[in-house]
């Protein structure tokens, strides 16, 4: 099994993200985007979820799963590799740092936050950017 989890972790904002702050992502229609869907699960709910929680929940809701489907189509969607917060539109574009706990749980922060400060700065965690828009 494939994991995005991350422990003790901070996924700083792209390097060459045009965010100044965390930003709701905006609605595109009738269906949410994934950046929506993933701030939605992740903005009132502080280290609630792990990452493999919102990655294969956002998943499943895109392909109308059942609940009863969940346990075999969250298997086959992880026995191969998937992208991570570093690919993810909140860290990209939208001015987000995901930061996981202990226990692999996490939280967005803003980049504007006082949190996200003291996670950049933190010696207890390790850090990682999350992957550029653009190629250098």
């Amino acid at each position: 099994m494939h994991s995005t989890n991350y422990y003790n972790c901070f996924i700083e904002v792209a390097e060459d993200t045009k965010a100044s702050r965390g930003t709701r992502p905006p609605s595109k229609g009738d269906k949410k985007t994934i950046a929506e869907m993933q701030y939605e699960m992740l903005a009132g709910h502080p280290y609630k979820y792990s990452s493999d929680d919102v990655f294969f929940q956002v998943f499943a809701n895109r392909n109308d799963l059942t609940e009863a489907e969940y346990d075999q189509a969250r298997k086959a969607f992880f026995s191969k590799g998937q992208a991570c917060f570093r690919a993810s539109p909140l860290t990209k574009t939208y001015g987000f740092g995901v930061l996981s706990d202990s226990n692999g749980k996490v939280a967005l922060l803003g980049m504007e936050t006082e949190e996200y400060a003291k996670a950049i700065h933190s010696p207890n965690l390790k850090k990682v950017k999350a992957m550029r828009s653009s190629k250098k």
